[in-house]
């Protein structure tokens, strides 16, 4: 069912395009700009196995995007330009800010070029402990736990629980189950949680968390870019909300000081691990503010306002799923999604890939 209506969404934006409706109404939903998160740019994977697949854009679509937002006459903005922007009245031209969550190699590999080559700014997210080694990829190692076996056993909640999982369609239901329980574990918890799963069945969850991780070398080349913004998201990216006051504050500002000590600059922007519905909240927004951060960017959907009265603490981004088209995008640009979009990030999602 709820592919289904994942489905009917997607054919609803691609008429909201060819009818014309999203542009006819885009002055009084798209507010004065919107910021754009990704998160992987690779090559399209083969996998039939891929919870994690809206998450994935090509780079040949990173290329058809930048091209069309000039072509649509929409600014792209730096952060600094961003928070400048939310604070004031809309302009004439609506803006978009590109940013890139998780620090992740291939971003180096496949994003980096491209938008060098169009000398666009951009935003780059980054939670130091993959960078320095120590962080757990746990939703990865979860992917791989599922594909590799049928049949599935951990302790949940005090109680040993058994799953099957021989389909694809029960590997999906199973990685949204099991990833919804792991998002609400405090983090001594899920770093039981994953090691005992990933003991069990082989999972190198060092390895797996090492091999997606940038370098400080590569780091360091994008700090002497003026095109590029380096932003923090903790040093080992918990769940916020389900991390103790104490602790979420320490994450938040030696993940700011990491960066800060190694790229030798300031370090005033932040995003909040994962961003939506159950992983920060006011709580949250007032540590960010307490740790010197400028701005924090979510991932609940939305524009930033038009009458310049933004939440600098809870910028809403627009996590851009890569199995939609240009024309969805320019929909989505438009503004006229992002209460649809608002409803759909906190209902629980089956991929089907």
């Amino acid at each position: 069912m709820l592919f289904r209506k994942g489905l009917l969404a997607d054919m609803g934006l691609e008429f909201a395009y060819f009818s014309g409706v999203a542009r006819i109404i885009e002055a009084r939903t798209g507010g004065s700009g919107i910021i754009l998160k990704f998160e992987h740019v690779r090559p399209r994977r083969s996998e039939p196995f891929q919870p994690l697949r809206s998450q994935d854009i090509t780079p040949e679509f990173l290329e058809d995007a930048i091209v069309a937002l000039k072509r649509w006459n929409f600014d792209i903005l730096s952060l600094d330009e961003v928070v400048e922007r939310a604070q004031q009245a809309s302009l004439a031209r609506r803006f978009v800010c590109l940013t890139f969550d998780g620090g992740h190699r291939d971003f180096m590999t496949f994003a980096y070029p491209v938008l060098s080559r169009h000398r666009i700014p951009f935003a780059l997210y980054v939670p130091t402990g993959f960078v320095d080694g120590i962080d757990q990829a746990w939703w990865l190692a979860l992917e791989q736990v599922i594909t590799c076996n049928h049949r599935i056993g951990l302790v949940m909640n005090r109680v040993e629980r058994h799953f099957f999982a021989a389909s694809l369609v029960e590997k999906y239901q199973l990685y949204d189950i099991l990833h919804a329980w792991m998002m609400t574990l405090p983090p001594p918890d899920l770093a039981t949680a994953i090691g005992d799963l990933c003991g069990r069945y082989g999972v190198d969850l060092a390895a797996v968390s090492r091999d997606i991780a940038m370098s400080w070398e590569d780091l360091t080349k994008l700090a002497r870019d003026p095109h590029a913004t380096i932003g923090s998201a903790t040093v080992n990216y918990p769940n916020l909300a389900h991390t103790k006051g104490t602790a979420a504050l320490r994450e938040m500002i030696m993940g700011r000081t990491v960066l800060e000590t190694a790229l030798g600059g300031p370090c005033p922007h932040f995003a909040y691990p994962f961003g939506g519905e159950g992983s920060f909240g006011p709580r949250e927004m007032l540590l960010a503010r307490e740790a010197g951060f400028v701005a924090a960017v979510s991932t609940k959907p939305g524009v930033v306002r038009a009458d310049g009265q933004s939440n600098l603490m809870a910028l809403p981004r627009i996590s851009w799923d890569g199995r939609r088209s240009l024309r969805a995008l320019r929909v989505v640009l438009s503004g006229m999604t992002a209460r649809r979009e608002k409803r759909r990030a906190i209902e629980p999602a089956i991929n089907y890939g």
